[in-house]
């Protein structure tokens, strides 16, 4: 028996709908503010359909996109624009040649590898000037650096599930 478009969700439901564990929701319902749902007697939840949207734009922001929950929350508070605009930014020049954003790395560019990232055993080559590229002699890891991995590493995870045909 499936319920009406603008039913309320227990959250057993809205866990099942989204792929995620019960205890997941009632984590993210400490971080973000804007996830509400009713509760009853018992402490039983109830997800309006307003947020059960809001539950769907989380997964989506930390699972799909590589948001972190400080991410995810300066976006859903709208103080995040910019910040997150510039994030990606920073991720592109850190990066270039691969992309910023899982679609993004649908359509590698022609310069890069088929799969947009480098062959086994490659490594990058050292960037003139230092730019904070690589580790450095001090073993420190740079903000650049953590860009470089984060972008390919969001590559990997869309091939990936190109590979095994997940959407």
């Amino acid at each position: 028996m499936d319920k009406d478009e603008g039913a309320f969700l227990t959250i057993g439901e809205l866990a099942r709908e989204l792929g995620v564990a019960q205890h997941v929701l009632r984590y993210w319902e400490t971080r973000f503010p804007q996830l509400r749902p009713l509760q009853r007697s018992g402490n039983r939840r109830y997800y309006r359909p307003r947020d059960v949207e809001i539950a769907r734009r989380i997964k989506d922001l930390l699972n799909e996109e590589g948001f972190t929950v400080r991410g995810a929350q300066r976006l859903l508070s709208g103080r995040g624009g910019a910040k997150a605009q510039a994030d990606r930014a920073s991720v592109a020049a850190a990066a270039p040649g691969i992309p910023a954003t899982p679609a993004a790395a649908a359509a590698p560019p022609a310069a890069a590898h088929p799969q947009g990232e480098l062959p086994i055993g490659s490594t990058p080559a050292p960037a003139a000037g230092g730019t904070g590229q690589g580790v450095r002699a001090s073993g420190q890891v740079g903000a650049s650096d953590l860009a470089l991995l984060i972008a390919r590493l969001t590559v990997i995870r869309q091939a990936l599930r190109d590979a095994i045909g997940e959407e």
